[in-house]
């Protein structure tokens, strides 16, 4: 077996399932440890830098099926997802999750690949709405630390059955095993959007606005606040759209409100999506996911450590720029779970620790049973 190179520095790039799996059971039986990656755009130069091989999914690439009629689509992981979200396209389909682009929050070149998408379960704004990435996945293969080849799920609805592991492996940043092939719901693609923008709000004002406007029937699908401004975004038919739209007027009359449409809007969210606010800062930036009702206090909390902060799935997620250390954010994050995304200060670890011992010994437990050798992504997770 010959896997061929890619990207910069000690880097393996199999073409095939097989050729994986043989890869890394021979790296299991050496002891090998490696970092797994996909197209490039979540790996830093600090993280390459780990002095472990690197194996890419890239190559592994290929649309397998797809059944508009029955919205279902099967992709090999190195798929890049710019060529899912054109083929979807043109079918008036999208992937409701609205996967993030990093590669201008972290200044990386490489291609975002459905395989990543999934590795590190990654949505957009449009959770709130539609749920995660692994609420839309129906089925994924991959080959896990000894190199044996899994199959789970299946490639439409109907045939999903038994023990879900393709919600095990969505989110698992390669720690378990490395997806080879995946099966999506898709989504039909919304006519027309629009985004109302409340200005000089505080957190605490735009924690309460979205707590309002999405416990309404009006289906906002975007509710984000960054530098005393909030959004909420409405998505659907046009003849929906006004109406939605006069209704949560109203419902907020005592503010001043705006209204983005067409390409203005949709750019909007795109950059919001992106995390393009905090692209240009230098400093570190986290991802910490806390209950939308704290969020004020963590914001007000995370500012007074020095930096920035933004708030996207209707506080349920909060973005953090600034260069407080990770000792003072866990101490402000409390049980939040966080997540140096980038220019990490942790060391190698992205991840706090586990706190919870009983959450912990399970996690401990599934890698072990899936990766006995501890060769995956090992800098990623305590042990």
């Amino acid at each position: 077996m010959v896997a061929k190179p890619c990207f910069e520095g000690n880097c393996l790039a199999p073409t095939s399932e097989g050729e994986l799996s043989e890869l890394i059971a021979e790296r299991a039986r050496s002891g090998t440890q490696l970092r797994v990656i996909g197209g490039g755009t979540r790996v830093e130069p600090a993280g390459m830098a780990s002095g472990h091989e690197a194996v890419s999914t890239r190559l592994i690439s290929g649309i397998v099926d797809y059944e508009p009629g029955a919205l279902t689509l099967v992709a090999r992981a190195g798929t890049p997802l710019h060529q899912i979200e054109t083929l979807l396209q043109s079918e008036g389909q999208i992937l409701a999750f609205e996967p993030m682009d990093h590669r201008h929050l972290l200044e990386t070149t490489g291609t975002p690949t459905v395989g990543g998408v999934v590795g590190a379960n990654v949505c957009g704004p449009r959770r709130l709405l539609a749920g995660a990435c692994r609420d839309h996945l129906l089925g994924v293969r991959f080959v896990d630390g000894s190199g044996r080849i899994v199959k789970n799920g299946g490639r439409v609805m109907k045939n999903v059955t038994g023990l879900d592991l393709s919600k095990l492996i969505c989110g698992s940043f390669g720690t378990l095993g490395i997806a080879t092939e995946v099966s999506f719901k898709t989504a039909p693609a919304p006519e027309r959007e629009e985004t109302l923008v409340f200005s000089e709000v505080t957190a605490s004002e735009a924690s309460s606005i979205f707590s309002t406007a999405l416990a309404t029937p009006f289906e906002v699908s975007g509710a984000v606040y960054f530098k005393s401004t909030a959004r909420l975004r409405i998505q659907g038919f046009s003849q929906q759209i006004a109406y939605r739209r006069e209704r949560l007027k109203e419902l907020f009359r005592n503010y001043s409100i705006d209204v983005f449409d067409g390409e203005q809007s949709k750019q909007c969210w795109i950059d919001t999506r992106d995390v393009r606010h905090f692209a240009a800062t230098g400093h570190p930036v986290w991802q910490i996911l806390v209950r939308p009702t704290d969020a004020p206090d963590v914001v007000s909390a995370l500012e007074r450590l020095g930096g920035a902060a933004s708030l996207d799935w209707g506080g349920g997620l909060i973005w953090y720029s600034g260069e407080a250390s990770a000792t003072d954010v866990r101490r402000v994050c409390g049980r939040s779970q966080a997540r140096a995304v980038r220019g990490t200060t942790l060391g190698p670890k992205s991840f706090f620790p586990l706190e919870n011992e009983f959450v912990s010994r399970i996690s401990r437990s599934l890698r072990a049973t899936f990766d006995p050798a501890g060769i995956l992504n090992p800098d990623l997770l305590d042990r």
